[in-house]
């Protein structure tokens, strides 16, 4: 069903639930698994490698990708150029006014996926 996924991560608790369940996701379908986070280099490498190390037994191939960009622009372009079948991501993001003047990153993530995806409750 699936071959190849990709997981979006800032690093945060939350985040790290949506990343358990895309390493799930990914043992079950016999997938490949892309941990994901938007952020600068020094700091979006250190949250990638950490969540790879602590799924390191998980038997799933992980491999990791940062990109210095907001998070909306660099899920959906990875989702296209890098092909996956299915993006994850967690529903806890901004709140309050800010959620309300922006809106979330998975609802307007959503509208322009290529693929499908899974907001898995975080919160």
């Amino acid at each position: 069903m699936y071959e190849r996924i990709l997981v979006g991560t800032d690093g945060s608790k939350t985040a790290a639930k949506a990343v358990d369940r895309a390493v799930s996701v990914a043992a079950t379908a016999g997938a490949t698994l892309t941990i994901f986070s938007a952020a600068k280099a020094a700091k979006g490498e250190q949250i990638v490698s950490s969540e790879a190390e602590r799924h390191a037994s998980a038997g799933v191939p992980i491999l990791t990708k940062v990109v210095d960009t907001d998070p909306v622009s660099g899920l959906i372009e990875e989702a296209r150029s890098g092909g996956f079948d299915l993006l994850v991501m967690g529903n806890k993001g901004m709140q309050g006014i800010t959620r309300f003047m922006k809106g979330s990153v998975p609802n307007k993530v959503a509208h322009h996926l290529p693929c499908s995806l899974l907001i898995v409750k975080t919160t």
